[in-house]
């Protein structure tokens, strides 16, 4: 990630729930993201499968009342913290059985972006004092998301 994309994240996490974050700290996020959105694909996949479609469209994807709440709470953070040109190179995902659409990819960024609010906001409702993740915080939240998504 460049210094550039540091300081983005920085500001985002700041900005989303007051939080101070390092390079540990955006490795740890980075690997998140990747993995929700690998989950957010294999549930994806199989409504297309069950609805008998070689391709993933935009309502595959199990977005959920919350999400789109986040998602909305996104777009108007990243007027301010323009994340989403660092997100649409983090939306990467593996060769899946079923490929997305355009369409469907299109609406990565924002999707992470929700994920992201949900993230730093779920940090605060967990651990409400804290300011500066640590490994044991991120296991933590990262379970409840496991959990969830």
């Amino acid at each position: 990630m460049t210094v550039i994309g540091v300081s983005t994240f920085e500001r985002f996490f700041r900005a989303a729930a007051s939080l101070d974050v390092d390079k540990d700290d955006l490795k740890r996020y980075s690997e998140f993201v990747d993995d929700k959105l690998y989950d957010l694909l294999t549930v994806a996949q199989a409504v297309a499968k069950a609805n008998g479609r070689d391709t993933v469209e935009p309502w595959d994807l199990p977005i959920t009342k919350g999400l789109q709440e986040s998602i909305h709470r996104f777009r108007r953070l990243d007027q301010e913290v323009e994340l989403k040109p660092i997100l649409e190179q983090l939306a990467k995902h593996p060769p899946l059985d079923r490929p997305p659409t355009e369409q469907t990819e299109e609406r990565y960024p924002e999707i992470l972006g929700g994920l992201s609010v949900a993230l730093a906001e779920t940090f605060k409702v967990v651990f409400p004092e804290l300011k500066n993740p640590q490994t044991k915080h991120w296991e933590t939240v990262t379970k409840v998301f496991d959990l969830l998504l």
